[in-house]
């Protein structure tokens, strides 16, 4: 009679199942907790040596533009539109890494799409 494998009484990998399971809960929380705090969390980043300056959060919202006076010239919108940009994409950015540094942090480097 062939011999069965596995672990008596059935008990098998249950016990560690069970504890792998909680293991992912609690960093599942852990994950939305962070995500949470750098939602909430501002970032800003400046253009044309801070004539223009932009804040976003974590959730990749613009929260406010500021624009100093001084550069804004009716002959040149394209040059204020430009700052305008650079400045959205800088916090974009730094608001992005943030999130994938602090997420990586906490999945052991998993990429799980953050």
């Amino acid at each position: 009679m062939a011999k069965r494998g596995g672990y008596p009484m059935g008990m098998g990998m249950g016990g560690n199942m069970q504890q792998l399971m909680k293991q992912a809960q609690r960093m599942q929380e852990n994950m939305q907790k962070k995500q949470e705090e750098l939602n909430a969390t501002e970032y800003s980043a400046a253009a044309g040596g801070g004539m223009v300056k932009v804040t976003v959060n974590g959730a990749k919202e613009v929260l406010s533009i500021s624009i100093d006076p001084e550069c804004v010239d009716p002959e040149d919108v394209e040059m204020l539109e430009d700052m305008v940009l650079s400045a959205v994409n800088a916090a974009l950015k730094e608001a992005g890494a943030a999130m994938e540094s602090e997420m990586g942090k906490l999945t052991g480097g998993l990429n799980l799409g953050f």
